[in-house]
């Protein structure tokens, strides 16, 4: 704190009151308006921007790893660009386990039809 210097005069400091409420007591919490429901076509769009961001790392990755990479594979080889050679084994990792996934759910939904037609 600092002293008033000679010949200032000093200004009283009144304390702020929070406005009225008519009698009831606020919580101090920030209290937000009514919840916005999350439709399909929201959750669409920021699949799309996650996408589009991941889609621009990927052309970054591929723009710079273009050193020639020779690639063997069931008896086969050529050379390619390293980064479509990464990019060929992840599109078969994807597809190898969207297979495995899609063979999973056709077995859960017959065995679920199957509970069904029992309850009958």
């Amino acid at each position: 704190m600092t002293q008033p210097q000679e010949g200032a005069a000093e200004v009283p400091v009144d304390p702020v009151k929070p406005p009225e409420t008519g009698g009831a007591r606020h919580s101090g919490k920030f209290e937000a308006g009514p919840k916005l429901k999350r439709t399909r076509v929201s959750g669409t769009w920021i699949a799309v921007i996650v996408a589009l961001i991941v889609l621009v790392f990927l052309l970054v990755f591929i723009l710079q790893n273009q050193d020639t990479a020779t690639v063997h594979f069931l008896g086969m080889s050529g050379s390619m660009p390293l980064a479509v050679a990464m990019l060929f084994s992840v599109i078969a990792g994807g597809a190898l386990v969207a297979l495995v996934g899609g063979a999973r759910i056709l077995q859960l939904r017959k065995q679920a039809k199957k509970s069904r037609h029992q309850l009958r």
